[in-house]
This record gives structure tokens, sequence and C-alpha cells, in this order.
């Protein structure tokens, strides 16, 4: 970016002003600390120049906004042409007390619905199941059928908003209810907009909510991208998420190794399944967290945008410039959320939601200032969103593009955890790709370290939370807090044995066993799924029938 005799200048100029400046300011005020390093422990210099970044070329490392490699964005205006999707992540207890808080939000201005299922749901059990007993509603809504879906988006029309549910080992099946929902209302497939979450492996490494071993899994996975490629072309089919694997402990660098080297498995499957890159590569999107070192999060999006444009060019020959285009939602950090003075994470969630927006993020949830504490109330919620939409249009952030670009801090540590990530991405493909490596215990081994030194910086004063290991006062019980009542539970028992008493149980007992059938062959199950769907099966009937045929997934011991 600048020629040798101007870098020699700027390093003869550097070497003058540490000499004479630097050293003189030492000796009366020393530095707070012997070393500066970012919340992912890259060592931070005392200063950036062109120095650190004399090797880039403009064209090939930057470009512009909309072009490959996407590092300044994937639109050519940004938000000057439209803003991103504000989509508060919501659902609790029941279908009928969820559809109201969704009626809430977009009242307050959310652009878009994503939705949280109770843990039953994500794991394929409906709510009369044994092993649903004390969680159902508790962390979602409970979805036990196409009845309960029905409600949840009643009198919100699919055809208007874009919705987003964070579903992965069932979303095969939550992705048919909401297609047959759509169906009720007379919108057709094509005007669906949103995205299932869809990412296994990340349950693997990460979360726990799988169901089935990874080899059916990652069918049901390629199933979703060719049926949606046909006959739901709007809808994305995944969202590739790293945010879960920050949230389990992970550096930004490990955050953006992790979630690229499944999206790689993802591709590879799909390609073996014989579909075209270029068919499905586009409704690909991917999920990040936004954490609290403002400038490290931003050089992370951007690093994390060139690196897939150039994997999907030179690795995957993709040819559509759409199908090389990394776009995000991003969420706020839960992890950095405190039940200690819960009011500071409002500061929190604001600075990571700079750095989302600074980032180039399409979509975005702001956590709430209680969720350490229980779900959030309405007001926490409203508070969240007016923090996107304070942003959005009072702090001049949305004016101009990638407004940090050309600063020699964020262009060096763009590089910087590019350089790493694509380490990691090395080492995972000698390991015989995601998949062998989640196997092997590697990737969840390497989060592990990372949130162990991280939790020993906690604990030593060398990383301070504020009102956790700093600052604390004397606190009072939190008051005002949201509780899901234990009826919750109990009616949605009685809403399954109503279904079963009312539904044609024959067409249901015949979609059933022709899906079990079809799991048997090679065949998409997409089309008998939504068919058990419509006919009323349960979450759980349908779950059922394939862990007859699939098995059940193993967590091996990690040492």
């Amino acid at each position: 970016m600048f020629d040798d005799n101007k870098i020699e200048e700027v390093k003869a100029s550097v070497e003058q002003w540490d000499k004479e400046v630097v050293q003189k300011s030492l000796s009366r005020f020393p530095e707070r600390k012997e070393k500066f390093t970012t919340g992912s422990n890259i060592e931070v210099d005392r200063l950036y120049t062109p120095i650190d970044i004399e090797n880039m070329d403009y064209n090939e490392d930057l470009g512009l906004p909309g072009e490959y490699p996407f590092t300044r964005g994937v639109q050519s205006t940004m938000y000057r042409g439209r803003l991103w999707t504000m989509r508060q992540y919501a659902g609790f207890a029941s279908a009928e007390e969820s559809n109201q808080r969704y009626k809430y939000l977009l009242e307050q201005g959310q652009t878009g619905l994503s939705v949280a299922f109770d843990l039953p749901t994500q794991i394929g059990y409906d709510s009369d199941d044994g092993l649903s007993e004390g969680e159902v509603g508790k962390v979602g809504v409970a979805i036990d059928s196409l009845k309960d879906m029905e409600v949840l988006f009643d009198g919100i029309p699919l055809d208007k908003v874009s919705t987003s549910m964070t579903i992965n080992a069932p979303a095969s099946v939550l992705l048919a209810m909401y297609i047959a929902v759509a169906e009720k209302q007379g919108v057709s497939k094509e005007k669906l907009r949103g995205t299932i979450q869809n990412d296994i492996l990340k349950e693997y490494i990460a979360r726990g909510t799988y169901i089935f071993p990874p080899e059916p899994s990652m069918r049901l996975i390629t199933n979703i991208f060719e049926y949606c490629s046909k006959e739901v072309p709007a809808w994305n089919t995944i969202s590739i998420s790293g945010y879960h694997i920050r949230e389990a402990g992970s550096t930004a660098s490990q955050e953006v190794a992790f979630t690229l080297a499944d999206g790689i498995a993802y591709v590879e499957a799909a390609i073996d399944a014989g579909l075209d890159v270029d068919d499905f590569a586009p409704r690909l999107s991917f999920f990040f967290n936004a954490h609290n070192d403002l400038l490290e999060e931003v050089a992370k999006y951007r690093a994390a945008r060139r690196l897939w444009a150039k994997i999907m060019r030179e690795r995957f020959n993709a040819k559509n410039p759409k199908s090389m285009q990394l776009k995000f939602h991003t969420q706020t950090a839960g992890s950095t959320l405190t039940a200690q003075q819960p009011d500071n994470n409002i500061i929190r969630v604001t600075i990571q939601t700079l750095a989302a927006v600074l980032g180039g993020t399409q979509s975005l949830h702001t956590n709430s200032r209680d969720e350490a504490l229980a779900l959030p109330t309405e007001d926490s919620v409203r508070i969240a969103l007016r923090t996107q939409q304070i942003v959005a249009h009072e702090s001049g952030v949305t004016e101009t593009i990638d407004p940090l670009a050309g600063s020699y801090y964020i262009e060096s540590l763009t590089n910087k955890i590019e350089e790493e990530a694509t380490k990691y991405i090395e080492t995972i493909d000698e390991l015989g790709g995601a998949p062998k490596a989640i196997e092997k215990g590697y990737i969840q081994k390497e989060i592990q370290n990372a949130a162990y030194r991280y939790q020993m910086e906690v604990e030593s004063l060398d990383r301070i939370v504020v009102g956790v290991n700093k600052f604390q006062i004397e606190e009072t019980d939190k008051k005002e807090l949201l509780k899901v009542d234990r009826t919750v539970e109990i009616n949605q028992r009685e809403k399954l044995k109503t279904l079963r008493a009312e539904r044609n149980n024959e067409e249901v007992e015949r979609a059933l066993s022709i899906l079990k059938e079809k799991a048997n062959t090679e065949e998409n199950l997409m089309p008998f799924i939504l068919d058990a769907v419509k006919a009323y099966a349960t979450l759980g009937e349908i779950c059922n029938v394939l862990r007859q045929v699939f098995g059940e997934y193993q967590q091996s011991v990690i040492l």
C-alpha cells in the first residue's frame, strides 16, 4: 500500500519517536501492564503504522464493498441502502404467549422474527415425554405439532416478515411446519424468507442439542439444501454458527476458524450428494457472536468475510459471486452478561452492537440486561431493541461503508485473525475435516483451553469484569423477573391429548410408516416429513421414527 521509500521513512520516524519521546514518557508514567492483549489474547502493540500493513494490496485484500473479497461488506451501499434486520430472539412458555411477544416486538419496530424453542423441542421430544418434565417452555417456546405452529404465527403474515428459527437436529421438521403454516395462510413457498440454524456440527462441538449421529444428520441437512433450492428459493437453508463456539469459550480467531471449517464440511457434503456449489451456496448464511473487545470484533467479521470468499473461489471453484459472500446474523454475547449489577449489561450490549454494525452484519439480535438471571421482561427487551435503533439512527456509523477501514490497527488485526484462522483450518484439514476433528476431540479441546485461560485471567484480576471481580457493590434480590409457570407444561400435555384424539390417526400412521420406509433409502426426506407434519404427526413422533432408523448420537469423553 506504500512504496519502499515511504515505509523506510516511517520506520525511521517510529524508531526516533520511541527513543526520544516514548522512553522519556515511560520513565515518568509507566504503562499499566507489561503486555497488552485483545479479548482473545492477541498481543496489541503500542502503535500501529503503515509498517504493520506494508505488504497489503488494496484490490486483493480489501477491494470495494459488494465485490470480491468482500472484506468491506457484501452490499455495494451497505446501510445507506437498507439497515440490518433487527431480529430480537424471543420465545417462551406457550405458542400463545410467544405470539403476543412477537406482535409486541413488531409494534416496537422490530423488522424480523427470531424464534427460540424450548429444550424438548430442540432435541425432538414432545412435551408429554417423560424426558421433557420440568423443561417445557422454560428457555423457549414449546412446539409439539403443526397446531402449535399455527398459533405461534397467528395474525403474522409470513409473506411480509422474515423468520429465523434457532433449531438444529429437528430443523427439517420445524421448517416443514413453517411451510405448512404458510400454505394455510395462502402464502406460497417461493415467498417465504428466513433462516433455519440447521448447524449440527457445532452441536457436537459446543452446544449439545443433537439427536442423530453425524452421517444421517448431514444427510438431513443436504436434503434441506436440495429441497429448498427448488421449492423455497429465498430461504437461507443453514446458519453456520460460530456464536455457540464463542459462548463455549473460544477466541475470536477460533470462532472464525471452527465456523468456517464447519461450513467447508457442509459444502463438501452437499457436493458429494450431487449438488452444484452455485445452486446452494448463495443461500448459506452464518451466525457470529459480538464480544466486548470492539475493534477485535470488527476485525473478526472482516477477516471471516475475506477468508470465506477465498475458500469458496479457490477451494470449491464457485463462479457466482453470491456463493462467495459471507452473509451473517449477529447476536451480542450472552456469556459476557453478568448477574451482578445487571444494568451494566446495557452498556456491554451497546458496545457489542457497535461492533456488529461497524463489522457489517446483515441481521442483529441484542441481548437484554436481565438474561443472566431469567428470560427477559418486556421492558428489558424494549431497551435491547432501542439500543439497535439508536445506533442505527443517531450514532452516524451507518452513513458510510466500513468506516474503520484503513486504520492501521484494524487492518493489521484483520490480517492476524485471518492468518490464525487459516492455520486452524489447515490443521483440521490434516485431521480429515471438521467431522473427524470433532470425533477426535481436537476442536473441543482447543475451545476448553481458551476458556480456561480466560477464566484464570479473570480470577487473577489480569482481566477486569466490572461488578464481578472489581467495582462490586452490595446488591439486593432482583425483582420483576420473568418466570415460566408450571401450568405451561400441564396445558401442553392437555393440548397433545386433545390433538391425538381429534386428528386422523390412520393418516398419521400411514405418513410415519412411509417416512420410516424412505429413511431406509437414499431419497430426499423433506417431502415425506412435510406430509407427516400436515397430518398432525407430532415432533416427537417424527423424530422417534428417525431415531429407529438412524440411532442416537453418544458424545465421547474428551480427556
